[in-house]
């Protein structure tokens, strides 16, 4: 079965073709629009969508979609190959959800900590039976600097450099960069050092932006052999939703 796989993020859209569970076409832009859709669809023949957006107006003609295709919007209705015990579920985030189900995915029947380190850093686990109680949203690494920035009167501005290595800073801006990629390597290693406290066969998954540079700082790490980067979770979960309806119309 093949399926289009859209995933409309704040800032930038992210589509994938699926075969099956490999991806063989995959892009990212600021937007996406039918005729996008008609060209992909011209050269992979998908039968089925869906869609996942932090956006309530898509931008698209969902009708149109509708009429040539078997149109899914995912949301906190959809049904789900997994068991959601969030208590606020019209306030969780969708990428969220499509990322446990992308975990549950490939790691069934084990318990799975994703985390998700974009603008926030997210920490959710599905459990061994494909139970979802929950996770920890914290603040992203940009979102820190900038922080500290905007809630003090003298503290600079200073960008995040990913090959920043210091223990301590001798100066104020060094100060800064120690505190923040320190602190937040400090405080994923003991959210991670939690979970395999509590469950010691947790795989870890690292998604979103900075997933690369957490992995290369956590390689040299105890949790090493654990930790495998994914960056399309979100887009496998939501694929992992779409074969679902169809294997359980």
């Amino acid at each position: 079965m093949t399926n289009l796989v859209i995933d409309m993020g704040n800032t930038l859209t992210k589509v994938a073709v699926f075969n099956q569970d490999k991806i063989v076409f995959s892009d990212q832009s600021s937007a996406i629009s039918e005729n996008i859709i008609y060209q992909i669809k011209q050269k992979y023949q998908f039968k089925n969508l869906i869609v996942s957006s932090v956006r309530d107006d898509l931008g698209l003609d969902i009708e149109a979609l509708k009429n040539d295709f078997d149109y899914l919007r995912f949301d906190q209705n959809t049904t789900i190959p997994i068991q959601n015990f969030y208590q606020s579920k019209a306030t969780l985030g969708l990428d969220r959800l499509a990322a446990v189900i992308g975990a549950q995915h490939l790691y069934p029947k084990q318990s799975v900590l994703v985390i998700d380190a974009g603008t926030c850093i997210t920490y959710d686990v599905i459990n061994d039976n494909g139970e979802y109680y929950g996770g920890s949203i914290s603040a992203g690494i940009e979102m820190r600097f900038k922080a500290m920035h905007q809630f003090t009167s003298k503290l600079p501005l200073v960008g995040f450099d990913e090959s920043f290595m210091e223990s301590y800073g001798s100066n104020t801006p060094n100060a800064i960069s120690a505190g923040v990629i320190n602190g937040v390597l400090f405080e994923v290693e003991g959210f991670i050092q939690q979970q395999i406290t509590e469950n010691r066969n947790t795989k870890i998954i690292i998604c979103g932006g900075n997933a690369a540079f957490f992995e290369s700082r956590l390689k040299n790490s105890i949790f090493a052999h654990l930790i495998l980067q994914e960056p399309n979770l979100v887009l496998i979960g939501l694929n992992t939703v779409v074969n679902y309806q169809h294997d359980h119309k």
